[in-house]
Order: C-alpha cells, then structure tokens, then sequence
C-alpha cells in the first residue's frame, strides 16, 4: 500500500494514540514505547495520574527534542503504524537486558519496536516502516542500525511480534551479529552516512 512517513512531533500525537489505542495494540496502549527508555516504573505518579499517563506524557516530551522518538506511517492521511528508534543510549534496559545486550561499544541506532493495528497487518506496513526507520536514521547520521527481532523459524519462538520478525529484516539487507537467546537474535545493518540537513 502506498505510504507517507513522519516523525513523531507534539502535533502529531494524536495520531499515536490513534494507533496505539486501536485494536490489536493493547500493549502499546499502556507503553506508549517507553519501557525501555525509563529504568524502572515511574516512581511518584501524581493524583489522578496512571502509568499509562505518564509514559504518554514522557513521549510527548520527547518529541519536542531534537531527536524524534521515531516514526509514524500514513495511508490516504490516516495514521496506520509506528515504530521506535532512536541512539542505543536512549534506551537505558537494554544494557541489562539478557536478550539485547550491547555486544560492543559502537555507537549504533536501535529499531526497537513496531505497532501496526489488526486491520493493517499483512499488508506490509510493517516492511515500509523498516525502510523508513533505515532512512531516518541515515538521515540522522547513524553509521549503524541495529535491532532484535524473533526468529519465528526457532522452536518455541515468542509471539511478540513488535519486535518484528528476523526475515523481515534479512530481506532489509539486516546480518545477524549475535544471539543470547535462542529465538531472539540481535541483526544490524551498516548505513552509509549521509550529511543531516
């Protein structure tokens, strides 16, 4: 399907809670894709204020900074996918992740999840925010891309599809680098940097 891609700014988030609050994406309705950028649960919630509150709070602020906290995908102006990327560094779990730990010190980019609402699934939007995500953060001066998808060929592979799936990113020209886990490998894709404007 034909798609436009934008990075998530304070005017556009309505349209990650249209995606995030859309069926199929219960778990991106109460993460709003900040589990792996805090450390740990918020630690003072406010009166009134839930977790699922204060992650869309944090988000919102992230995307007033310089760095998008990643990319919103459009079909005839309707909001019909996401996915989160962003420097390594910003997403502080993963240094303690058994899964996705850092296997060296190379400044790279993470692609770290990917919300696609049920009636847009198997239509390949997933695909197309993969390229997106690739041209962003060349766009961005990465020099490396990496991220942890599951390999759905492994035995027992979990169904946590956000993460993507390991041929998707193969078929992305994505190598895997190492694997800690056996359904979960970690792939990364070299990108030739290219001035930011």
């Amino acid at each position: 399907m034909p798609l436009t891609f934008h990075p998530l700014t304070p005017e556009r988030l309505t349209d990650l809670d249209t995606v995030f609050q859309a069926r199929g994406c219960s778990v991106a309705k109460s993460c709003y894709c900040m589990y792996y950028r805090v450390p740990g649960k918020p630690s003072e919630l406010k009166t009134g204020e839930t977790r699922t509150s204060w992650n869309r709070a944090a988000i919102a602020k992230l995307a007033e900074g310089e760095t998008p906290p990643g990319l919103l995908a459009y079909k005839d102006g309707r909001p019909v996918g996401w996915v989160s990327l962003g420097p390594r560094k910003d997403f502080v779990r993963l240094a303690n992740s058994p899964t996705m730990r850092s296997i060296d010190d190379k400044p790279v980019w993470s692609v770290i999840c990917f919300v696609v609402p049920s009636e847009y699934r198997k239509q390949g939007v997933a695909h197309e925010l993969l390229a997106a995500a690739v041209d962003f953060a060349k766009a961005q001066g990465a020099t490396l891309l990496e991220a942890y998808p599951v390999d759905r060929d492994a035995p027992e592979a979990p169904n946590a599809s956000w993460f993507g799936s390991c041929s998707m990113f193969v078929k992305a020209g994505f190598s895997e680098v190492a694997r800690h886990k056996p359904t979960r490998p970690i792939v990364r894709l070299r990108l030739a940097r290219r001035p930011r404007p």
